[in-house]
């Protein structure tokens, strides 16, 4: 199992941040503009952390360097069935630098939006005050 699954299975917020690149980049995929940085990274993740609901990794596939890997999940947002995959790019040192997100179907990306539209007071407050879990 990838550190990075176990840390998102256990909720470990600390964990996760630990394995972010400080200049990490991550993709929303109900955003267009991509978000830059650890801080908004990492409130973003526990932002998702509070809106997924039966949250599972189902499977793991990794690229042969080691730097690329590819978790598929499914959660329940609002009563919506979603599937979805994080894709994780690791540099040299280890740490994720790019992280994007896909999700299916429509209706369960549309409640994703908007029950993270609902949780951005909160990350925008935590981004700016430095929290950390």
């Amino acid at each position: 199992m990838h550190p990075f699954r176990a840390a998102v299975e256990a909720r470990d917020t600390a964990a996760i941040e630990a394995m972010l690149a400080d200049d990490v980049v991550f993709t929303s995929p109900v955003a267009f503009k991509p978000y830059p940085g650890k801080p908004m990274t990492a409130a973003i993740l526990r932002g998702v952390l509070r809106v997924f609901e039966d949250f599972r990794y189902v499977r793991e596939i990794a690229g042969a360097d080691g730097r690329d890997h590819a978790l598929v999940f499914t959660a329940t947002v609002n009563g919506k069935q979603v599937n979805g995959c994080d894709f994780l790019h690791f540099d040299d040192d280890g740490k994720i630098d790019d992280f994007m997100v896909m999700i299916r179907p429509l209706s369960g990306a549309q409640a994703l939006a908007e029950a993270m539209g609902a949780q951005f007071a909160q990350i925008s407050e935590e981004v700016a005050g430095g929290a950390t879990s």
